[in-house]
C-alpha cells in the first residue's frame, strides 16, 4: 500500500507521539526499524502518519523502546486502531482538511474548551450566523460553498447528543457577544441560542466581562481539547488564513495557562447567561 499523501491531523498526531517514544529511547530510525526488521523509511513513514499502524505493532515498539507509560499506550493502541469512515468523511475532497480535522478533534475529545474574543464558538453558532461569518470572506466565496460550509459547521454540534457527550466550557469574551454579524435579528437569534445551549448537559458558557482589567492573550480564537491522558491533550488555533494543531509540551503548557486565567476571570454559569439575555434584549 503506498503512503498516505495528506495524513489526518490525528494520524500525524499518532506518528508524532511514536516519535517522541523512540527519541526518549534513544534510538535513531534506522536502529527502530532495523528492531521491526524493516527500514528506516518504515519508521520514518509511520511517524510521518503516512503509513497505518496497528495496535499490536504500538505495542511491539513501546516493549523496544521500553516506554512504560500504561495509560499512554493504550490510548495510542486505541487510535491505532479507528477505522471506518466518520460524517466528516463525505467532505473530503470537497473543504479544505483544517475543517475535517477540527470535526475529528471535538468528535475524539474526552472534554473541551474554547476562548473566543471576537467571534461565538464555531460548534454553538446558527446557520444565519455562519452564513453572516462566510458571507464576509475575502475574497468572496460563492454561495454553493458558503452554504456547504454552513452545513459543516452546523453538523458539528451532533456531538452534544451523543449518549456521552464531551463535556465543553465555552469562554467567550463580552466584545463577541455585541458584535452584530448578520444584523440584530441574526444576533439576536443566535445569543438565544447560546443561552439555551448553556443549559445543556455538558456545556457550560462563561463570559469574561468588558470589567475585567486583565489582559486575556488570545485574539484568535483557541479551542482546546483534552485527551484521554494529558499527553495526548491538543490546542487548535483558528485564524483568517487557516488553523494549526498544537500538542508539544511548550504549546500546551501556554494553552493550559491562558485558559487558567480565563477561568479565573469569566463569571460564573448564571451572571454569564443573565449577561447573556441583557444583551439579547438590547438588540
Amino acid at each position: 500500500m503506498p503512503p498516505r499523501s495528506n495524513p489526518t491531523a490525528r494520524q500525524a498526531r499518532l506518528g508524532a507521539e511514536l516519535r517522541k517514544l523512540r527519541e526518549a529511547a534513544g534510538l535513531s530510525t534506522t536502529e527502530a526499524g532495523a528492531l521491526l526488521g524493516g527500514n528506516q523509511a518504515q519508521i520514518s513513514h509511520i511517524e510521518a502518519g503516512r503509513w497505518g499502524v496497528s495496535a499490536a505493532r504500538v505495542r511491539q515498539l513501546a516493549v523496544h523502546y521500553e516506554a512504560s507509560h500504561g495509560e499512554l499506550l493504550d490510548a495510542l493502541c486505541a487510535m491505532a486502531e479507528e477505522r471506518g469512515k466518520q460524517w466528516w468523511d463525505e467532505y473530503r475532497g470537497v473543504l479544505a482538511p483544517g475543517f475535517l480535522d477540527v470535526a475529528e478533534l471535538e468528535y475524539r475529545a474526552a472534554s473541551l474548551r474554547s476562548l473566543q474574543t471576537v467571534t461565538l464558538p464555531g460548534i454553538l453558532q446558527t446557520e444565519d450566523y455562519v452564513r453572516a461569518i462566510y458571507g464576509g470572506h475575502i475574497p468572496v466565496l460563492p454561495a454553493d460553498e458558503v452554504e456547504l460550509r454552513v452545513e459543516f459547521r452546523t453538523r458539528r454540534q451532533q456531538i452534544f447528543a451523543r449518549a456521552d457527550p464531551p463535556s465543553f466550557e465555552a469562554f467567550i469574551h463580552e466584545a463577541a457577544l455585541r458584535m452584530r454579524f448578520g444584523g440584530g435579528k441574526v444576533t439576536r437569534a443566535q445569543l438565544s441560542h447560546l443561552r439555551a445551549a448553556s443549559e445543556w448537559p455538558s456545556v457550560k458558557v462563561r463570559v469574561i466581562p468588558f470589567a475585567n482589567e486583565e489582559f486575556i492573550e488570545a485574539t484568535q480564537p483557541v479551542l482546546y481539547a483534552g485527551g484521554p491522558v494529558s499527553e495526548l491533550d491538543t490546542a487548535r488555533v483558528s485564524g483568517a488564513l487557516g488553523g494549526h494543531s498544537l500538542g508539544t509540551d511548550a504549546g500546551l503548557k501556554k494553552y493550559r495557562t491562558l485558559f487558567a486565567v480565563a477561568d479565573r476571570t469569566a463569571l460564573g454559569v448564571k451572571a454569564s447567561r443573565q449577561l447573556i439575555h441583557d444583551i439579547e434584549k438590547e438588540l
